[in-house]
């Protein structure tokens, strides 16, 4: 058996396994997606449900805006200058949103700051469940 560095894979097949696994791993995951934040879109998908290409578009913009929009990162200017952040970094690792009936996590890749990850389980999941499962997977796949 061969093993293969992350980074000899190509970044669509890191996607599409950061994908799969988390669809696997993540408890009543529903669908789950990787946004590209360098450009705005959205790499790799899955869903349990169809949906049409525009609400997937959506998504990878309303990832970007929630983010780096110009309110969220005037924000995280703030907070780096007054706690003496001289870092580029970004501040905001993770984002929890809970719809009328869907609860959805955008988790920053701790690998690459311009990847985050989208996982969407119904409102009933178990919160804690939901982080550790998606930590432990978007952690795991080091070069995604």
């Amino acid at each position: 058996m061969t093993m293969h560095k992350m980074s000899d894979i190509p970044m669509s097949d890191q996607m599409a396994s950061l994908v799969r696994h988390l669809r696997q791993e993540v408890p009543g995951c529903l669908a789950t997606g990787v946004v590209d934040m360098a450009t705005g879109m959205l790499l790799s998908f899955e869903t349990t449900d169809s949906h049409p290409s525009e609400v997937l578009d959506l998504l990878a913009g309303a990832t970007l805006d929630l983010f780096q929009g110009r309110t969220v990162t005037m924000i995280e200017d703030i907070f780096k200058e007054r706690r003496g952040i001289s870092s580029s970094e970004h501040y905001f690792q993770e984002v929890l949103v809970n719809s009328s009936n869907l609860t959805h996590l955008f988790i920053r890749s701790n690998h690459d700051e311009d990847v985050v990850a989208v996982v969407v389980c119904p409102k009933s999941v178990n919160i804690g469940m939901l982080f550790a499962s998606a930590r432990r997977v978007v952690r795991e796949h080091g070069g995604a």
